[in-house]
């Protein structure tokens, strides 16, 4: 059996999974825990890691391949010059498990030590205190002789 994407239309990713999972389709839809900041409060949301698809596994030869593009919610296999797209069983595999690891360290946690790895400050050592938005977070620095509390992009932060 082979991995295949397939593409579902807007915001139906879970009714595509659903009918697929119901004709005995073995799927793969990847979330992540996200955290959004909606009315100046922090909220954590399951999000498809691939917004807009999704991965099923089947033999080549499985008759249900005429069915999936008339099943709800999804809209085509993904594939080149009219064929399906494989995808190998270690990219999933790999993808499985770093929905794991991000599942077990649940992100940067205040009073953790970090790196900056990019801008005015990279190479130097800070201690995350939050986040600040979607792309930013505050960090305690020494510099001079004292702690000063820095915001930098959430991408400059290294474990």
């Amino acid at each position: 059996m082979t991995w295949y994407a397939i593409q579902h239309k807007p915001a139906q990713g879970d009714r595509a999974l659903q009918h697929l999972q119901n004709q005995d389709i073995r799927c793969f839809y990847p979330k992540i825990e996200v955290e959004r900041i909606k009315a100046g409060k922090r909220t954590k949301k399951l999000e498809p890691l691939f917004p807009g698809y999704l991965f099923v596994n089947l033999e080549q030869t499985d008759p249900v391949w005429a069915k999936l593009r008339s099943t709800r919610g999804v809209i085509r296999v993904v594939g080149f010059a009219n064929k399906p797209a494989a995808i190998e069983d270690d990219v999933i595999q790999h993808i499985k498990d770093s929905l794991d690891k991000v599942a077990e360290t649940g992100g940067i946690k205040e009073g953790e030590t970090v790196e900056l790895d990019d801008g005015p400050f990279k190479g130097i050592s800070a201690i995350f205190q939050s986040y600040d938005g979607e792309e930013r977070a505050i960090v305690l620095i020494n510099f001079m002789q004292k702690q000063q509390m820095v915001r930098v992009p959430v991408a400059a932060i290294r474990r």
